[in-house]
């Protein structure tokens, strides 16, 4: 079977991550992406270290697959280029700050207008409405703004931002999500959507439980550590080599882990509910650890295993790449190339579909502007 998109163009003019990431994901899917880029520098993460052979192995990783061309909007010959790319594509990514697009002459009600089934995808950090619409933001920013940094890091320390770059991340799968609802509603209508996703937003949209707690209580969460606030025991715990987690969490799921630790703590009133653990989580936690010090974190996570209690050790980047079940999934995939040969390592794409192909490579992130040639041809092919 082909993917789902392979008949699905897309031409994205974004940059570093949120865009860039979304497109990678429609890419994944089958999508024909042609990155648009800045004659002369590209996109900015090409200068992003690491580098391997002067190629930015950050940049690979999220470009890979896609074609590239390099075209300046206010020159009149680049536009006639980009123009007629816009009459070829489905969709249309930016992450501009809010006006850019319309300075340029290819905001969405104008392109709506000229190009109606076209579906217009923008990124931004606080979105195109609203008092502070026009503000730049980095993903930093909007961890700080949306609350995520407020409950990140340990009680009483200093906050910090999340080590992946979740800001840009989870916008870039929100827009996802939009442009594939774009997608479906166009097939009912004929007609193209604008998608606009802010960063700011897509932060506060997965603040579940932060955000039931402060309107429930009337006080934001701080910092908790590894520890869940609404649900224990669900943290680290110390064995006599390290730390582990546990995540037992549900009544029955504690019931065995006191079996697999001998404590007899089920109809103890302080742990006999989660709101009573949740409660008492800090005695718990040492009454726990008192029985977990005795032994390595391989012997706990076995037996823990074993009596089906969720559980598992804390890997470094380079241990999940090793890791079997990863492995086995197809999360670790090389980059080639333009020779077919190996270049850089990526995650592999999450979306298992049944019947479709997921490949264990993928194609060569391109050099800026190297697809030219090719697009071009392929746009006077569309001619005859």
């Amino acid at each position: 079977m082909t993917a789902p998109l392979d008949t699905l163009v897309v031409l994205d003019l974004t940059h570093v991550l949120a865009g860039p990431f979304a497109s990678m994901t429609l890419g994944d899917l089958g999508a024909k992406v042609i990155k648009v880029e800045r004659p002369g520098a590209g996109d900015d993460t090409r200068a992003f270290p690491p580098f391997k052979d002067g190629e930015s192995a950050y940049f690979a990783a999220i470009n890979h697959g896609k074609q590239s061309i390099a075209l300046d909007l206010k020159s009149d010959g680049d536009r006639e280029i980009f123009e007629r790319l816009l009459a070829r594509a489905d969709m249309v990514l930016e992450n501009y700050r809010p006006g850019t697009m319309e300075k340029l002459g290819y905001g969405w009600e104008d392109l709506h207008a000229r190009y109606p089934r076209l579906i217009y995808g923008a990124v931004s950090g606080f979105g195109h409405t609203g008092p502070e619409a026009g503000k730049p933001a980095y993903d930093m920013v909007v961890q700080a703004r949306g609350g995520v940094m407020s409950i990140t890091g340990e009680a009483g320390r200093d906050p910090v931002r999340v080590g992946a770059s979740i800001g840009d991340i989870v916008a870039g799968m929100y827009l996802v999500q939009g442009l594939l609802a774009a997608l479906i509603d166009r097939e009912k209508t004929g007609q193209g959507r604008k998608i606009d996703i802010a960063m700011l937003d897509s932060q506060l949209a997965i603040l579940e439980h932060a955000v039931a707690i402060t309107t429930a209580t009337g006080q934001p969460p701080a910092p908790t550590g590894a520890r869940h606030p609404s649900i224990t025991p669900f943290e680290t715990f110390h064995a006599a080599d390290g730390l582990f987690v546990i995540a037992a969490g549900n009544d029955p799921l504690f019931t065995r882990l006191c079996e697999v630790l001998g404590l007899p703590l089920v109809q103890d009133p302080r742990f006999a509910t989660n709101g009573a653990r949740c409660e008492n989580a800090r005695t718990l936690k040492r009454l726990i650890e008192a029985i977990t010090l005795d032994q390595p974190k391989a012997y706990w996570i076995e037996r823990l295993e074993a009596a089906g209690v969720p559980t598992g050790p804390i890997q470094n980047v380079a241990e999940v790449l090793q890791d079997r079940q990863i492995l086995a999934r197809n999360m670790v995939v090389d980059v080639l190339d333009t020779s077919g040969a190996p270049a850089f390592v990526s995650a592999g794409n999450p979306i298992k579909i049944s019947g479709i192909e997921d490949p264990a490579t993928r194609g060569p992130a391109p050099a800026l502007d190297a697809d030219r040639t090719e697009i071009l041809n392929w746009l006077d092919a569309s001619r005859s």
